[in-house]
């Protein structure tokens, strides 16, 4: 960002991409609040800047406390979430109090707080399960499960509160992100993290349907970097841009990649597709390239290879 030295808070900062840009932003010696509730996230995350940031334990929906963390600051990064797909399914009710309603809350702090602007964490799961490849975003969404659903509600509510109240607010929709600090252990990992376990334990990994499924894998840095355009592309108020890499790989040569870079030979396993697995999904970056500039640097292998360095320091 060619903007230096603001304030900024970041929800959910202490979660796997929070984190890294957490990270990002103290290196660009900003002043950094985070709130998170460390439902999902790790204070482990933090380590390395825990000393040069303001940390609140706190959920987005306690008002007095988001206004609080808000005050003074010029943006706001949000990406405190429900992020399980399986979990909204299981309790889309309780997930949108959070997706949705602290969503709401985060913008409404906004607009209290006079902050300058909102960048929001949305996904690629609002393109359901639409054949046409890239996906474009001015494609019609049709979500598939209640994340993709709260996602989408945000991205209406941003629009509104940039139109509306003059809250300039940026929606991000992410692809396939991974890297290091991804939690293998969780059952709804990234499966990138999965595999560089199963790797790194000499087992051979499960893979639902064919594996001819294809996926846009970015890695976490470019994620970060998105963000950090995004908030400084004056220009890009109420834009809603993919985040992704343009390629895709399918999931039988990720895994192929996966070991090569492990040094093991192990075939997968595989086991019927799960029901919604979406065939092939791809992100069209052209738009996010001319608003705000944004264009991936790290390549698939070489952000694999730094992910499996880091899952071989778990061990």
């Amino acid at each position: 960002m060619a903007e230096k030295r603001f304030r900024a808070l970041v929800t959910g900062g202490a979660g796997f991409i929070g984190a890294h840009l957490v990270e990002a932003l103290v290196a660009d010696r900003n002043q950094v609040t985070v709130i998170d509730n460390l439902s999902s996230g790790k204070l482990s995350n933090l380590d390395n800047v825990k000393d040069r940031i303001d940390f609140i334990r706190g959920d987005i929906r306690e008002r007095e406390l988001l206004e609080k963390a808000a005050r003074g600051c010029r943006y706001i990064f949000h990406l405190a979430a429900v992020v399980s797909v399986t979990a909204t399914v299981t309790d889309p009710v309780g997930s949108a109090r959070v997706n949705e309603l602290g969503t709401l809350e985060v913008l409404e702090a906004a607009r209290k707080c006079e902050i300058r602007r909102v960048i929001l964490s949305s996904s690629s799961a609002v393109y359901g399960d639409d054949p046409r490849l890239p996906k474009q975003e001015q494609m019609p969404p049709r979500p598939k499960s209640p994340y993709a659903v709260q996602k989408l509600v945000n991205e209406h509510y941003a629009a509104l509160y940039n139109d509306l109240y003059g809250v300039e607010t940026v929606c991000l929709r992410y692809f396939n992100v991974y890297g290091p600090r991804q939690d293998p252990s969780s059952p709804y990992s990234g499966v990138i993290s999965i595999f560089m376990k199963q790797a790194a334990d000499k087992k051979p990994p499960v893979i639902y349907g064919d594996g001819g499924q294809t996926r846009d894998f970015v890695f976490v840095t470019d994620v970060v970097r998105a963000n950090l355009l995004a908030a400084g592309a004056p220009s890009a108020a109420g834009d809603i841009l993919n985040i992704g890499t343009g390629k895709s790989i399918s999931i039988t040569e990720l895994w192929n990649l996966v070991a090569g870079i492990a040094g093991v030979g192990l075939k997968p396993e595989y086991q019927p597709p799960r029901s919604g697995d979406i065939r092939h999904s791809v992100a069209d970056i052209g738009r996010a390239a001319r608003s705000v500039g944004y264009r991936p640097e790290v390549d698939l292998a070489s952000g694999l290879a730094e992910t499996y360095k880091w899952c071989l320091q778990q061990q």
